[in-house]
């Protein structure tokens, strides 16, 4: 194993301890609203500075880019190696008790995503990649689902909650996309639902107005899993636009095609 890799997992497997003992003292914790829908806890800002301790312990001259900003004034900015971290993806999720939540952490060198983990903690399950390496969920090999037809096919997908001006777009989204499929699912943590395409549970993915830390490391995992990971508008714009489509290869020229449609 890439030993950042191994420096990852083990910084998730703290930050899971510290969200874990939040989802057992709920009723305790102070929670923050960022906006509509959209809230931060202590938990969160906990969970990355264990993160950003690990990693920054084992790496002090990398770079941090995080959800809650720690990583802003850590690290060396300028790196060629940037770490990019969501100690807490389901926030809303985890606030409810509802157990769909997870740690988000990936290296990016020279602009290329090389080293991915996704942690679910409720499960225990851990998904890791390293670029070139394939993609593994708890020490096994996994691939994308071998589905042929969109017909057969649950797509995952989120709800744009941050932006309303996306939900008319979104809207159109959903109503050509469900009568072609066999089901479409909202479970609430982007990266997790990333990592579902990348072992196979979900065939396929889209969200619109996610943030770079959203989809870093479920993006890495589907390609080292033999998915396909773009923009909406088909090109590798995800990280900037925050606009993503995953999906195994054969059906995602047609899942592609559906979500394109204007009316």
């Amino acid at each position: 194993m890439h030993p950042m890799l191994n420096t990852a997992i083990k910084a998730a497997r703290e930050a899971a301890e510290v969200i874990q003992y939040g989802a057992r003292n709920l009723d305790r914790l102070t929670v923050d609203s960022k906006g509509p829908g959209d809230f931060v806890t202590e938990i969160d800002r906990k969970a990355e500075e264990v993160i950003v301790d690990t990693l920054l312990g084992a790496y002090p001259n990398h770079g941090i880019i995080g959800e809650e900003g720690s990583g802003a004034t850590r690290g060396d900015p300028n790196s060629d190696f940037v770490w990019i971290i969501d100690p807490l993806d389901g926030t809303t999720n985890f606030l409810h008790g509802v157990p769909q939540y997870c740690v988000s952490i990936a290296c990016r060198e020279k602009g290329v995503l090389t080293q991915a983990v996704i942690y679910d903690p409720s499960r225990n399950d851990l998904f890791s990649a390293s670029r070139g390496g394939g993609a593994f969920m708890n020490d096994r090999r996994i691939r994308v689902s071998k589905r042929l037809k969109l017909r057969d096919c649950l797509i995952g997908t989120g709800f744009p909650f941050r932006d309303g001006a996306a939900f008319d777009e979104y809207m159109v989204q959903l109503k050509n996309l469900m009568p072609k499929c066999a089901g479409l699912r909202r479970p609430g943590a982007a990266a997790l639902d990333l990592a579902y395409v990348a072992a196979g549970f979900f065939d396929g993915f889209w969200e619109m107005k996610l943030n770079q830390w959203d989809m870093a490391a479920g993006a890495l995992l589907i390609q080292e899993a033999g998915g396909l990971v773009t923009g909406i508008d088909g090109e590798d714009s995800y990280m900037d636009t925050g606009s993503i489509v995953a999906g195994t290869p054969k059906i995602f020229a047609d899942l592609l095609t559906t979500l394109q449609l204007k009316s």
